[in-house]
């Protein structure tokens, strides 16, 4: 009878600590669930892609870094983009390991040390600190790469995934049209073919800089808070070896919808190199910077139009893959044939020719470069888009950017090193030409696996892993009830 009082006492006890607790609790205020909420995060990357590789295409989009010959800063691509073969993947492991803020956080460390070097090599011909920029771009890069890409599709809700990477690559975007602008402002009375003046370079480090203080900003994804009150689907932390996670990448790489992917993030980019040589061999100073400017505004409509045209779902989600698919190889083959034609005329031109805005002829040669980076950034949305309609967890998402992110950096640093070697213009866009009809096979199988939902696969894993745990205990009770209890 004690004991039952006891317990009665106690439980009341318990009630009237949780009814405390549930009294002290205040609501959130509107500040803190917009600050914590998938919007602004992904706004927050966004304008951090903006200040790093925004301001590093800004720079890349007028040719050689701005440069007078392409090749140095070619190799030092290459050595960035070879880091990221193997530091991608790694840096998606760790995200799952010490967060994905900080992984972010180290992205934001390595592009302002690069583009230094740049300005360095432009004023004082400085050459080995442009490698040694290219080494701490390579390891930043890495790090944002595999970051960026998991916030903006692992925090959105499936149904904003195309709205929120159209946000973040919007926005990054706009570092190269700010960057462009700065650029065009300070050389648009040079009319022959050089490089930009150096000056250009401490704006857009000043720029740069500004990245750090902006990761602060990024809330962890166990705070976030989505507009309808839940909080975001992370999983509870366990002590899972960095060995565990490389077999989980292993596992992830061989689903078919993965490893159909490697081609078109090998290959899609290559013709990026093509058009700084051909920017850098063929325009003036000023049209290369206007090529830059509007370029960013060529990629930033498509990273709006495609992150509305995927949300309408106006098609089933199937249906929007094949139909997208269709219309990007036919464009695309249709522009590299224009483009071939350009490059055999311009390349076998005497004397050589110099493409300005005041000469006749100016706006064939220039129309295709803008078309080309249209789809070169329609390709991207596309493909990102595809990884966020297959899976639907951070951890996972983490992991199959980071794969994605090393098999892209793996095609660029292949094409830069080719750009470096002084192959001639005409062969770099063959090769492109020949890379891209490569991929259309495989992302043609990847279309017609795309899902209507996304697979949570850590929590199929989980599923499965407590079915195989319960399966004894379900078998020993069965023989218990058949043969009796055993002695």
């Amino acid at each position: 009878m004690a004991t039952a009082t006891n317990d009665k006492t106690s439980l009341e006890d318990g009630s009237s600590r949780q009814s405390t607790v549930e009294q002290t609790t205040k609501p959130l205020s509107r500040f803190t669930r917009w600050y914590r909420s998938p919007l602004f995060n992904v706004i927050i990357v966004g304008f951090i892609s903006f200040t790093q590789p925004g301001i590093w295409n800004a720079l890349n989009n007028t040719g050689a870094g701005g440069q007078q010959e392409p090749y140095l800063v070619n190799g030092a691509n290459s050595l960035t983009f070879g880091i990221m073969v193997f530091g991608c993947s790694l840096f998606g492991i760790l995200s799952n390991k010490i967060g994905i803020k900080t992984v972010l956080i180290i992205g934001t460390l390595g592009y302002a040390p690069y583009s230094a070097s740049l300005y360095v090599n432009n004023r004082y011909g400085t050459e080995w600190f442009v490698l040694f920029g290219g080494v701490t771009c390579g390891i930043a890069a890495s790090a944002l790469w595999a970051s960026e890409g998991a916030i903006a599709l692992g925090y959105a809700d499936v149904k904003d995934r195309g709205k929120f990477t159209g946000i973040w690559l919007g926005l990054r975007e706009l570092g190269q049209l700010i960057g462009a602008s700065i650029q065009l402002s300070l050389n648009v009375k040079t009319q022959n073919r050089g490089k930009v003046g150096y000056t250009t370079y401490l704006i857009l480090i000043a720029l740069q800089c500004l990245g750090l203080p902006l990761a602060l900003l990024i809330s962890r994804p166990e705070k976030v808070i989505r507009p309808d009150g839940t909080k975001l689907a992370v999983p509870a932390k366990t002590k899972v070896s960095v060995k565990d996670e490389f077999r989980k990448i292993w596992a992830l790489f061989k689903r078919r919808e993965m490893y159909l992917l490697v081609p078109i993030m090998v290959g899609f980019q290559w013709n990026g190199t093509y058009l700084g040589i051909y920017m850098t061999k063929y325009f003036s100073v000023r049209s290369r910077t206007l090529g830059a400017l509007t370029s960013g505004v060529a990629a930033t409509f498509a990273n709006i139009f495609w992150g509305w045209f995927y949300d309408l779902q106006v098609f089933r989600r199937p249906t929007l893959a094949k139909i997208c698919w269709f219309f990007f190889v036919v464009l695309m083959l249709g522009t590299f044939g224009w483009q071939v034609a350009n490059e055999k005329l311009y390349g076998s031109s005497n004397p050589r020719v110099t493409l300005d805005w005041d000469n006749p002829g100016f706006g064939r040669g220039f129309a295709s470069m803008v078309i080309l980076r249209f789809l070169n950034e329609s390709h991207y949305m596309f493909v990102y888009w595809l990884i966020g309609a297959f899976f639907d967890d951070l951890p996972t998402l983490s992991l199959a950017v980071g794969i994605m992110r090393s098999f892209e950096s793996l095609g660029s640093c292949i094409a830069f090193g080719i750009g470096a070697s002084k192959v001639s213009p005409m062969v770099n866009l063959i090769i492109a030409f020949a890379m891209f009809g490569l991929t259309i096979p495989a992302t043609s199988g990847v279309v017609f696996l795309v899902p209507e939902r996304p697979v949570h696969v850590r929590k199929v894993e989980d599923d499965a892993t407590s079915e195989m745990e319960t399966k004894p205990v379900v078998v020993a009770k069965t023989a218990e009830a058949i043969d009796g209890p055993r002695a």
